[in-house]
């Protein structure tokens, strides 16, 4: 790292505000409120095929699958593209990286969909979302996974 990135990342992280527990469980809902929407839309259709009865693929259920890459989507693009999903612009949140570089695939994948996922299925590792109340830079296991922050977008 060459000295102006050393200094230009020991200053932004000295100014940056760590967004809270409650300030992302709130944009979060948000999100949730987004994405419930879109695929009520998305899915729309698929009641007037095969007269209203669920579609199954295999074992799995249609609308599971698309809602489920509606979710992840939803996640990974906003946040990749504009470092924000419409639940943190709502609130003035946005994810950034650690050393200030612009968030990489990598980071979102691991970030958005790994820890998401883990998430999601483990009931338990739900509660551990409870880590961005308790860590010194606000971080859940997903952000610390993905070396990530959530910061107000001053």
């Amino acid at each position: 790292m060459s000295e102006e990135q050393l200094e230009y990342t020991s200053t932004t992280e000295s100014d940056r505000r760590y967004a809270g527990f409650w300030m992302r469980f709130w944009a979060y809902l948000a999100d949730l409120v987004i994405v419930f929407s879109i695929n009520g839309i998305l899915l729309l259709p698929f009641r007037f095929i095969n007269d209203g009865a669920g579609l199954d693929i295999g074992i799995w259920p249609v609308a599971g699958i698309v809602g489920s890459i509606v979710f992840y989507l939803y996640f990974l693009m906003m946040t990749k593209y504009f470092q924000q999903t419409l639940g943190k612009m709502i609130f003035g949140l946005k994810v950034v990286r650690q050393d200030a570089e612009d968030l990489k695939w990598s980071d979102l994948v691991f970030r958005e969909i790994v820890g998401r996922f883990i998430h999601r299925v483990f009931f338990i590792a739900g509660l551990l979302y409870l880590a961005v109340a308790f860590s010194s830079q606000k971080q859940g296991i997903h952000d610390m996974i993905g070396d990530t922050r959530v910061v107000f977008d001053d």
